[in-house]
């Protein structure tokens, strides 16, 4: 494998080091009897230099020859032979590679081993929805399609613009504005046919509906279009892009609120906190791991997990450059890979103290385990009185049974003079509150009188963060909640039967614009990286605004 299995050499067979096609079955079988989807990860843009379609390109095949996008390159001095155009790779450097037999240049957004698909060739389309079938056919419940903005690029081969942007040299990706070859209309055309040939096959089956997730880094409104062109679930990775360590809650305000308001009524919302792209969310927001998870989940829609953020795994930056697997990282040579390395985020799951962190048993896994791992583990964490998985176990149920939280109202709200973030879900009198202290050391007393749907109701820890040292289950008095520095509380209301006065103080800034968000489903997915996305979609069903 040259990028973690996303050059794809067979796209109906198992790679002999994960199983068998009777291990794969078994496993659709066994979730089913679970409750559980099982989702694969559709890589369409690319295939493997090893792909049996580009062998049969390289010979200049009629038929395979305009499965991939060939072209001829410039002479200079008649003599040279140059790229056709300034086009480059995702991973840095030209998208072209020369090929000496057929004395052409096959285009790749990404590495020289992954040659782009030609879309506009309607055999490819054909090829690819054989594909999808093919798995549907095993048992699979629908299909993360991955790199989408990147499909189709266009077909006059112009030089792309200069972004200008300082500091970037001409061999990295963001030195030109990508403008031919991202984000073309004929994209969300395909996304659609996908999409639509999901349906019939679910109604021609009599089985459940198939689901559609889309990856795409691109604009806001590019994202929400995908919405338009069938997609269930376009990846919003606001929460990766557009903030950070040092925002605070009016930027996360900002940000829940303008994707919120991006909805139509029909369009279920969903947060991603972390991927194999990037930085863990543990990593990006140290000592947070339980805030973010718990705002993922009290948000409406569906909650995007990583494999490790249930436990708040942490990025592995003990890689050797030899160790390393990354194309985008090690393109950069040993003195820079780490800059761009993703392999920091993609070591392997820590399941307890054993040898590998109980990965294998073998001398080693294809990354190394993070060192940590003696006691940060799934069994360690199972057996803990509170821990991350604790947590993410409560606010899985809490998200699973809650009307509010599948049906509620949202609005978020700053207090405390920019240090606590709310979000307010609201439906028939009942309510969840999250509240974040964005307070490294002072704790924050919260005045919610305002907020609660009826005078005569108290507040009831659902989930508190692991360090906040507040038992889920006690009730507080909503005109003064005590929000420890750095923690994060779950609270639903209650009526209270024989109320009494408190006179505890308490120190509150005004709400800062509180915004209506849509009223979604609530669902749960849970993604591993590559090769299998395995979903929980819980309560899954649409509800209006």
């Amino acid at each position: 494998m040259v990028d973690a299995g996303y050059d794809i050499s067979d796209f109906k067979e198992i790679y002999d080091k994960f199983g068998t096609m009777e291990d794969f079955v078994e496993l659709t079988r066994r979730a089913k009897e679970l409750g559980l989807k099982v989702l694969l990860d559709l890589v369409p843009n690319h295939t493997s230099d090893k792909h049996v379609w580009f062998q049969k390109s390289l010979t200049n095949d009629k038929q395979y020859r305009d499965y991939y996008i060939w072209r001829d390159g410039k002479k200079v001095d008649g003599e040279i032979e140059k790229p056709p155009n300034n086009w480059l790779s995702v991973f840095g450097g030209p998208g072209w590679t020369y090929h000496n037999d057929s004395e052409q240049w096959y285009f790749h957004q990404f590495a020289p081993e992954q040659p782009d698909l030609n879309y506009t060739n309607p055999n490819v389309v054909k090829e690819m929805r054989d594909v999808v079938e093919f798995w549907l056919d095993k048992g699979v419940d629908g299909f993360r399609v991955d790199a989408v903005p990147h499909i189709f690029e266009s077909n006059h081969f112009e030089d792309e613009p200069l972004s200008n942007i300082p500091g970037v040299t001409e061999n990295e990706y963001d030195y030109l504005e990508h403008i031919y070859t991202k984000d073309d209309i004929r994209t969300y055309h395909l996304i659609q046919s996908f999409r639509n040939f999901l349906d019939e096959y679910a109604n021609s089956t009599d089985t459940d509906e198939k689901i559609m997730m889309t990856e795409a880094y691109t604009s806001l409104n590019n994202t929400i279009s995908f919405y338009d062109y069938g997609s269930h679930v376009p990846f919003n990775f606001k929460f990766i892009r557009d903030v950070d360590r040092n925002s605070g809650p009016d930027r996360f305000k900002l940000t829940i609120d303008t994707w919120l308001n991006s909805l139509s009524e029909d369009n279920i919302a969903n947060w991603v906190m972390g991927n194999h792209d990037n930085s863990r969310t543990a990593t990006r927001y140290p000592g947070r791991a339980d805030q973010m998870t718990m705002l993922a989940m009290i948000l409406p829609g569906v909650a995007v997990t990583y494999n490790g953020e249930e436990i708040g795994m942490l990025d592995n930056f003990n890689i050797s450059f030899a160790q390393s697997d990354d194309p985008q990282g090690c393109n950069l040579g040993e003195d820079h890979y780490l800059e761009k390395s993703r392999d920091p985020a993609r070591t392997p799951f820590q399941w307890d103290d054993t040898v590998n962190g109980g990965f294998n048993t073998g001398n080693e896994t294809w990354l190394p385990v993070h060192e940590n791992y003696v006691s940060l583990n799934l069994a360690n964490q199972k057996t803990s009185t509170v821990s991350h998985y604790k947590i993410y176990q409560a606010l899985t149920s809490l998200k699973k049974n809650s009307p509010v939280l599948e049906q509620g109202s949202t609005k978020t709200i700053v207090l405390n003079n920019n240090k606590v973030l709310a979000v307010i879900r609201d439906h028939r009198e009942e309510q969840v509150m999250l509240l974040i202290n964005f307070d490294d050391s002072v704790e924050q007393i919260v005045d919610l009188s305002e907020q609660i749907a009826n005078n005569n109701t108290l507040l009831s820890v659902a989930v508190a963060s692991s360090d906040s040292a507040v038992e889920a289950g006690i009730t507080l008095d909503p005109t003064a909640v005590g929000l420890p520095a750095k923690a994060s509380l779950v609270l639903v209301s209650k009526l209270n039967s024989t109320p009494e006065q408190d006179n505890t103080t308490s120190t509150t800034e005004e709400p800062s614009g509180p915004t209506e968000g849509s009223s979604t489903s609530s669902a749960i997915t849970i993604i591993p990286l590559n090769l299998l996305i395995f979903a929980s979609i819980l309560e899954c069903t649409r509800q209006p605004r």
